[in-house]
């Protein structure tokens, strides 16, 4: 697969790689190595075993078979002469497979070997229970480890070859012979395969790292292009596609990933042309009634100043023409600034001003001069680049708003902390719900769905937020804990 995609994800791309020691490539590489260590040491260990089991029954067969078969041809009379048992045992051992034996001899409390001493510490109390049993005549052996040194013990009881005063043939003698073999040279034969395998383990991961690094690397570089194209359409690139090649799993990704991208981008395109539509119509209408609003306005005015001489119900009906009319002259205008915004087109215009001086001329404009309506605390000096005509709408909306639905005294604040400027409108009304919080800037939104007329164009906070937003700003609505909504403005000086 391949993404199209911008070069400089790449580098990027590359220094997240960097900064992540343990990715999913380690993770696959260090899986592989595993299951491949895993194989090597599982293998040795069979190898092992079976090898140590062939050497040690070889030679263990061996052993017991040709001991067993010095036992038979052994010439003894009873009762045991020690002197020519002592030879006998000496011969048998000089005799011993694959390896000379050391041969132990034990009748009732007659004690006899090949060495010049008579008994060993290798024979186990268990052995000479198996080769003494009643009714035992071939023997038994076994392995036994010694400070450290393995030995192969053998024991074997003397049978008599023929009628013994009544005894049938194979009865016990009550003469058994001993035999130990040391296993030292098939122990050190075993350790050399041991280290062989051990030795050989490291060049097989080694070489097992090599299909590891190619195996990540054919899993990580579709994953990796399609985590690059995903952040690329993140980003609005909805053209985005990757290659996609092969029929396993990862191409069906990569084939599922562009259908859905390309009915995204489908999806996407005609939601920008509703929109567009919607921007554009918005704007006509807007554009097409400023024309007939404005001779309304000017037959309004002249109706209002002769209203009082006209019969009550018609100077009613006049008062409320005007008053309508005014407001659809508002509404036209926040719809033609908000248009603006949405299209992008508006500008700022920027110049330095003092701004409590325009917090002042704003408020006066208005007509917003009664103490018992509005307080100002209004921070002398503070001087900052803004574009004097936004400025007003923002501070004429928050206190207009204010006033509407708040209580008064509305109190404007304004003052510099550390590199912006801040302006606060509080009033001292209920506040402002919790559910209708993340909503006062919303386009037309009403807390209360009942109240679908009011003295706004429900455009007000949200033209507000466009224009803090221009001037690199932020506001914010919030509730003063001792009552009534604040809106808080951060501007940058």
């Amino acid at each position: 697969m391949r993404a199209h995609v911008p070069g400089g994800g790449r580098h990027a791309e590359a220094r997240r790689r960097r900064l992540r020691p343990f990715g999913l490539r380690t993770r696959l590489v260090l899986a592989f190595l595993l299951v491949a260590a895993v194989g090597c040491g599982t293998t040795a260990a069979l190898t092992y075993r079976a090898a140590r089991n062939a050497i040690l029954e070889q030679t263990q067969d061996t052993a017991v078979t040709a001991f067993r078969q010095q036992v038979e041809t052994l010439n003894t009379q009873l009762p045991v002469n020690p002197d020519g048992l002592r030879t006998a045992l000496q011969s048998i051992a000089r005799q011993g497979k694959p390896r000379p034996w050391r041969v132990y001899a034990e009748y009732g409390d007659l004690r006899v070997s090949s060495t010049d001493r008579p008994e060993s510490s290798v024979l186990t109390p268990e052995l000479r229970r198996r080769a003494t049993a009643i009714g035992a005549t071939h023997g038994s052996f076994q392995r036994v480890v010694k400070d450290g040194t393995p030995y192969l013990t053998i024991a074997v009881p003397a049978v008599f070859g023929n009628y013994y005063r009544g005894f049938p043939e194979g009865r016990p003698t009550g003469l058994v012979l001993y035999a130990v073999m040391d296993l030292g040279e098939e122990e050190a034969n075993i350790e050399a395969m041991v280290a062989a395998a051990r030795d050989g383990a490291l060049p097989a991961l080694l070489v097992a790292l090599i299909p590891a690094l190619v195996a990540s690397r054919g899993v990580l570089r579709p994953v990796r292009e399609l985590r690059l194209a995903a952040h690329s359409m993140g980003r609005g690139r909805l053209d985005t596609r990757i290659h996609a090649k092969g029929s396993d799993e990862l191409a069906d990704l990569a084939r599922t990933f562009n259908e859905s991208a390309a009915e995204l981008e489908r999806s996407v395109t005609e939601l920008r042309n509703a929109e567009a539509r919607a921007r554009r119509f918005a704007s006509d209408v807007s554009h097409e009634l400023r024309t007939p609003l404005a001779g309304m306005l000017a037959v309004t005015e002249v109706l209002d100043e002769d209203a009082g001489t006209l019969d009550t119900d018609t100077a009613r009906a006049v008062r409320l023409i005007s008053a309508e009319t005014g407001k659809l002259a508002v509404l036209v205008e926040d719809l033609m600034e908000i248009s603006r915004f949405d299209a992008r087109a508006a500008e700022l215009h920027t110049d330095e001003v003092d701004v409590a001086d325009s917090v002042r001329n704003t408020l006066r404009n208005r007509h917003w001069t009664d103490p018992e309506q509005i307080v100002t605390e209004l921070t002398d000096g503070v001087r900052a680049s803004l574009d004097p005509r936004r400025f007003d709408v923002v501070v004429a909306n928050l206190v207009g708003n204010a006033l509407r639905h708040g209580r008064p005294p509305v109190t404007v604040r304004v003052y510099a902390e550390d590199d912006r400027l801040v302006t606060e409108v509080a009033d001292r009304g209920p506040g402002i719900p919790q559910d209708v919080l993340p909503h006062v800037f919303d386009r037309f939104y009403k807390a209360d769905a009942a109240r679908t007329r009011s003295a706004g164009s429900g455009l007000g906070l949200a033209i507000t937020l466009e224009n803090v937003r221009l001037h690199g700003g932020t506001v914010v609505a919030a509730n003063r804990p001792d009552g009534g909504a604040v809106f808080t403005v951060r501007i940058p000086l």
